[in-house]
């Protein structure tokens, strides 16, 4: 089925790696125009050049941290300075340092998971639906995770991740008169692939093994009705139904996990 997404003009925050590179990946195949946003320029220029590659008509790359001053008014400027508007904005950039509740009392740890994870989203969003309701029309995705329901050890990223879902909900009810929807996607774990580096600024840069152990992994998948790794292509699909007005015209403010039954909200 078409989505509808040809032409569609796209953000997508922390869109070099993993997650974030699949989704972009899926919008480009899509036909849609992809601005692809994160901190490392260099590998942000790269995925932009794997989405021409895909099938995107266009796509842009922009280095930045968007945690300083302005940054979601830079974001939006750039998509409106290329063209014209802004149908999709997907808000994924994110960063996590797992830890036990007690042990992480580094305030500086809180507002730096804070500031990228809840505040750049709201940042970002705040930006977009200007542009949005005056065309009264638009989609904001947002990427939460099995984290924002309790999970031992990411205390600090559970409840950024769980207030993304109130802010997409408050966006959902405050701005549906305007045409605008706005869901959340809720991943379970996403391993990056071997094959493709992350860059030193991810969260997986020191590897795998440094987040979860293979015995780890395995523990996780066993406790997954389905008993697969979740890819972050599935998320990508996932990202793209919702943002569609074809066929999730009627869906807002909802929470879809994502994980292979590993949470169920």
């Amino acid at each position: 089925m078409d989505l509808g997404h040809a032409g569609a003009r796209v953000v997508v925050t922390g869109a070099a790696a993993n997650i974030g590179r699949g989704i972009a990946h899926v919008f480009a195949r899509e036909g849609a125009r992809v601005l692809v946003v994160d901190i490392d320029g260099e590998r942000a220029e790269r995925v932009a050049g794997e989405l021409r590659e895909l099938g995107a008509p266009d796509s842009a790359a922009l280095a930045l941290d968007l945690t300083s001053a302005g940054a979601g008014g830079r974001v939006v400027g750039r998509t409106l300075e290329a063209w014209g508007g802004i149908d999709v904005l997907v808000n994924n950039a994110g960063w996590s340092r797992p830890g036990w509740f007690t042990e992480q009392t580094d305030r500086e740890l809180w507002h730096r998971t804070v500031n990228l994870n809840l505040l750049a989203a709201v940042d970002c969003t705040q930006a977009a639906l200007v542009p949005m309701q005056e065309a009264r029309s638009g989609s904001v995705v947002f990427l939460s995770s099995d984290a924002a329901f309790g999970a031992v050890r990411q205390g600090i990223y559970g409840s950024t991740k769980a207030a993304l879902i109130a802010l997409a909900r408050t966006v959902a009810r405050e701005n549906g008169r305007y045409g605008i929807r706005s869901n959340v996607v809720a991943p379970g774990l996403v391993l990056p692939p071997e094959d493709v580096p992350v860059g030193e600024h991810s969260v997986w840069a020191g590897g795998r093994d440094t987040l979860f152990s293979p015995e780890q992994v395995e523990s996780i998948v066993k406790t997954q009705a389905l008993r697969r790794l979740t890819t972050p292509e599935d998320i990508g699909n996932a990202v793209a139904w919702l943002a569609s007005d074809v066929v999730s015209r009627q869906v807002t403010g909802q929470v879809v996990a994502v994980g292979g039954g590993s949470s169920m909200p």
